[in-house]
């Protein structure tokens, strides 16, 4: 009985762990502030940088292609 016991406050004890990290996160916005900080300026520089072709210089009438 003892053994059952600290098996589940250990359990206990980590859920609680888990419970107020996960609140800390949701309380100071991290998430969207590592969104922000980091993965955004990468998504920006691969997709700024990419080769777009220019839909004006297309005579009007034309067909579209697959490029």
């Amino acid at each position: 009985m003892k053994k059952a016991l600290k098996v589940l406050g250990k359990i206990a004890a980590i859920g609680a762990a888990v419970y107020a990290a996960l609140f800390a996160v949701f309380y100071f916005d991290l998430d969207g502030k590592a969104l922000f900080k980091f993965v955004e300026p990468t998504l920006v520089k691969h997709y700024d940088n990419m080769p777009r072709r220019d839909p004006m210089s297309r005579p009007y009438g034309d067909k579209p292609t697959n490029e």
